[in-house]
């Protein structure tokens, strides 16, 4: 077209340069050759009955080593058709023709034969169209480098015969071994008959849909059928399967719950079928992200596949039917519950933490599933519902070490908490007045731990006036205030606690520490008033008393500090380096006063 025609001049396309980026940048493999074919008769069959519901329906495909056929009594095309859509890159005689039945097809991008380029040197199409009986046969030949001829060929029936004839290199993709592997893998769901003929055998790729769509004698059976489909499809033998029939949104299939635990950054992959048709064996987004532990396979007709048809399109159809199937799950685990506990008690044993994740979020699920959820706490592995009677405030360690520190002396004591660091769980116990009217949740903190030792005798602790005199004053350059009290066991000498604001200004005094002049000031203007961690000393460790019986100034500040760095490790929390300088310190104190009160042959000087 020159320059002085209306509408300038028209682009022209490179093919193997377009195949080049297909097949290194849509699609992921030259697998989907297979798919492609398949669709194409699938769709081909599809429009054909439409116009004639008895039409036959067997798809056949032929492999030999040598090449591929693919045989189709679908609606075919005519001379014209051929040049319109077989040649024209980008349109598709289903979006053109048929737009009003697009639900009913597999293709929506015009893209068509071309992925064969990918695999093929050379496409051959044979064809004869059902909706023009006048119309003859016809041969469109096309070769890899954009060329092709349309010329008149012989058939009677009609629809379609493709051949592929393979690219150097790829003779790999056409051998029958591979051909009824990927067709399988792509078409085992189809509504049509598909049938492969190669390595002297003739097999049945489409069992007529998914096991789902199938008939039993009762639900146990169905089940069992359920979870028979998905242990080869998956590849792992499931915990339990949940079925997944939701009308409205357009999808039929399963939910797999993984037979080992999950968390939230694995990934949800899934295996979706569009139609019949295998999209992809690891979609993501099709699921809410909590719900982690399962695995679907499913067949919709109402979502929208990407441009390569390996991924789902995020749209507000995928937003729906993820919110639908998150419902499911939801009534699923509601109704374990209420009918059937033991299978539900089987289920938590493994996949506790996704329903925690999902019960944040939904207070309803929340109360029903808050009588079988374990939550670790002073008095075991029990349900809140249980830990929170008789108790009028219930304590929540914010971390697993400062549970840990503290599990057995808040026992001993009568003071209820939970231990908070594990994921969900302190949202979870946050929301329990909600749910449990009435109940009262606090984080723990020194003051609370504190409160619930012992005092102990005011004559006793004058008598350890000196001693803590000289304690305080040791540890007072660490922001540590040193208490005396009384508590179980005896065996635990000293308790380090600390509040959220000390927590929080220790882990700004590191940051400090290890940054440039800049942020250090800037970091150093936000220091906070007073947050002092606390040294609680016990009254009933024998180690304690001995300690208030040392009169040496020296030898008490290393004993004291000492002291401090034990309760420190017994925190589990990394030692700031100032906190190992002083284990060290008081180490080697230690060991100088016990080298110089050991006589030459060991014995007391």
């Amino acid at each position: 077209m020159s320059m002085d025609q209306p509408g300038g001049h028209t682009f022209q396309v490179d093919l193997r340069g377009l195949v080049d980026l297909l097949s290194h940048h849509l699609y992921s493999s030259p697998r989907v050759y297979v798919r492609e074919l398949l669709q194409n008769a699938v769709d081909a069959v599809t429009a054909r009955r439409r116009a004639e519901p008895d039409a036959p329906t067997g798809i056949t495909l032929t492999a030999d080593g040598t090449g591929l056929r693919v045989d189709d009594p679908g609606i075919g095309l005519t001379e014209a058709d051929v040049h319109r859509f077989l040649a024209t890159i980008g349109r598709s005689a289903k979006r053109d023709e048929i737009e009003g039945a697009r639900r009913e097809f597999l293709g929506q991008f015009g893209i068509g034969l071309l992925a064969c380029f990918t695999v093929a040197e050379e496409i051959r199409v044979v064809t004869r169209s059902a909706a023009d009986p006048a119309a003859s046969a016809v041969e469109w030949r096309a070769a890899s480098d954009g060329t092709y001829e349309v010329r008149p060929a012989h058939r009677d029936e009609p629809g379609t015969t493709v051949f592929l004839t393979p690219r150097r290199g790829a003779e790999d993709w056409f051998a029958p071994a591979r051909v009824a592997e990927l067709a399988r893998d792509y078409g085992s769901l189809l509504p049509f008959p598909v049938t492969l003929v190669g390595g002297g055998r003739t097999v049945a790729v489409s069992g007529g849909g998914g096991v789902w769509d199938r008939a039993f004698a009762s639900p146990a059976e169905r089940r069992a059928a359920l979870l028979e489909y998905g242990t080869p499809t998956l590849g792992f033998a499931p915990l339990d399967v949940i079925e997944l029939d939701v009308a409205l949104a357009g999808v039929r299939g399963a939910a797999y719950v993984l037979p080992g635990p999950a968390g939230p950054a694995d990934t949800g992959r899934h295996r979706v079928y569009l139609k019949g048709m295998l999209l992809g064996d690891a979609v993501t987004g099709l699921l809410p992200d909590w719900a982690f532990f399962v695995r679907c396979v499913i067949d919709t007709d109402t979502l929208r596949p990407t441009a390569s048809r390996e991924g789902l399109y995020e749209d507000e159809t995928l937003a729906a039917v993820r919110d639908a199937l998150g419902a499911r799950l939801r009534d699923w685990l509601t109704g374990l519950a209420a009918q059937e506990p033991d299978r539900l008690a089987r289920f938590l044993a493994v996949h506790s933490l996704g329903v925690k994740a999902l019960a944040r979020h939904d207070a309803d699920l929340l109360t029903i599933m808050l009588p079988f959820l374990r939550f670790e706490t002073t008095d075991g592995p029990v349900a809140l519902t249980e830990f929170v009677r008789g108790r009028d405030v219930v304590h929540v360690a914010p971390t697993v070490e400062e549970f840990r520190q503290v599990a057995a002396i808040a026992s001993a004591q009568g003071l209820g908490v939970v231990n908070g660091g594990y994921t969900y769980d302190d949202e979870l116990v946050a929301l329990l007045p909600r749910v449990l009217p009435g109940t009262v949740v606090r984080e723990l903190g020194a003051e609370a731990v504190t409160a619930a030792l012992d005092p102990v005798d005011a004559a006793d602790e004058l008598a350890l006036a000196p001693f803590l005199t000289a304690a305080r004053a040791a540890l007072d350059p660490l922001d540590c205030d040193v208490v005396l009290r009384s508590f179980a066991p005896a065996a635990v000498s000293a308790l380090h606690l600390d509040s959220r604001e000390a927590r929080q200004e220790r882990a700004r005094a590191d940051v400090e520490a290890e940054s440039d002049d800049l942020w250090a000031e800037i970091l150093g203007s936000l220091k906070a008033t007073a947050p002092r961690t606390r040294l609680v000393l016990n009254h009933r460790s024998p180690a304690v008393r001995r300690l208030a019986a040392i009169a040496e100034p020296g030898l008490l500040t290393a004993a004291v500090e000492a002291l401090y760095g034990q309760a420190l490790l017994m925190t589990g929390r990394p030692l700031r380096p100032a906190d190992t300088a002083l284990v060290n310190r008081a180490f080697d104190a230690l060991l100088g006063w016990a080298a110089r009160t050991a006589g030459p042959e060991g014995g007391r000087a």
